[in-house]
């Protein structure tokens, strides 16, 4: 009779041990996958802040290249033309 209870003792502590160790690795995997939704986000915010730097500095460059001399030959010729 010891036989079939150390067996059964023996099938259910590896029952057990089966439990536990999928108990931790489903903690883990879950872990896991927020661990990867958050850098996930970051690395979406990063990318859209990476694209509204390059627009600004494009539209800066691009303002920079028009010449200022033209609005300050209408704003005198406007004066010229009120007097």
């Amino acid at each position: 009779m010891t036989t079939k209870s150390s067996k059964a003792a023996e099938a259910l502590f590896k029952k057990q041990d089966k439990q536990a160790a999928m108990t931790e690795y489903q903690q883990r995997r879950k872990a896991e996958d927020e661990k990867s939704a958050r850098l996930r986000v970051l690395r979406l915010a990063k990318e859209a802040a990476d694209r509204e730097a390059a627009v600004q500095a494009e539209a800066a460059k691009a303002a920079a290249k028009k010449p200022a001399a033209k609005r300050r030959k209408k704003v005198a010729a406007n004066d010229a033309v009120s007097t």
